[in-house]
């Protein structure tokens, strides 16, 4: 494995290697006013939910790397505390790239993007009508990390109201992940798309005390054909089945095929050696 100092490497490289890496990243399709009333739009992927209770957003429109310049966005939130927070899929996508140019201070992105504003209910910046998901927020604080190019500077901000479009409404009445089609920035031009050909569940061990892979037996453990993968799923379980295992590559491969699809105690039954 290779190790790198943040130190050994320039700034750009810097943001390169971390934004390749931590990824795929939301996106936020920021709209903001400034103290004349001049509103911005601009999207932000260093974003995401950190609090339920109170519902907490941050985003960062950090300083940039190539002049340490700051951005609009953060401009306007120091002297106008609100902003609306759109969330991004698919059918949005280029016009939210195109919002990104760095148009002089003054202009309004939604015009040159072709986005649509309507009225917030509580704060300044207009809601973004195409976004699927738009949060009203309070800026509870703008925290900086550093005056370098590259800083990051935090805006916390609390949600005060959220607009769903219905259409992405399952009957429940929940958001459903397969009509939101949401995208995420991954590093340089690359981006991912939330939809029916990547998206899979991974079922969450908050009912049942796994049994964990090192109380696997030793002929399961220690397979050359399953993976660590396989062996969560395998060990995800309140107790081992009842029987004797087997370390047969042939048995492991049909219990890999299982797995593959979900099928669990299908893959534990070609475990055992007496039901194969």
């Amino acid at each position: 494995m290779k190790t790198i100092s943040p130190e050994s490497l320039n700034p750009m490289e810097l943001q390169t290697l971390l934004q390749t890496a931590i990824a795929p990243r939301p996106i936020a399709l920021v709209s903001s006013v400034n103290d004349q009333g001049e509103v911005n739009l601009s999207p932000f992927s260093f974003f995401n939910l950190f609090s339920t209770l109170p519902p907490v957003v941050i985003f960062s429109p950090s300083r940039r790397v190539r002049d340490n310049t700051t951005k609009h966005t953060l401009q306007n939130v120091l002297e106008v505390p609100e902003v609306v927070v759109g969330i991004v899929n698919f059918p949005i996508v280029q016009q939210v790239s195109l919002a990104s140019t760095e148009y002089t201070r003054g202009t309004n992105e939604f015009l040159k993007s072709g986005l649509t504003m309507r009225p917030s209910e509580i704060v300044a910046p207009p809601l973004i009508q195409e976004c699927p998901v738009n949060l009203e927020c309070k800026v509870l604080e703008v925290k900086s990390l550093g005056s370098e190019g590259g800083a990051g500077q935090l805006v916390i901000a609390q949600i005060v109201r959220i607009h769903v479009d219905e259409k992405y409404l399952t009957d429940e009445g929940t958001l459903d992940p397969l009509s939101l089609d949401l995208v995420a920035r991954l590093g340089g031009n690359y981006y991912s798309r939330q939809n029916a050909q990547n998206l899979f569940e991974v079922p969450k061990p908050l009912t049942t005390l796994g049994i964990g892979i090192d109380s696997l037996p030793t002929e399961v453990r220690e397979s050359l054909v399953l993976t660590g993968n396989d062996l969560a799923m395998l060990a995800n379980i309140e107790k081992l089945p009842a029987g004797k295992f087997s370390a047969e590559i042939q048995n492991h491969t049909l219990a890999k095929s299982a797995l593959e699809k979900g099928q669990v105690e299908l893959a534990w039954h070609y475990l055992q050696t007496s039901k194969h």
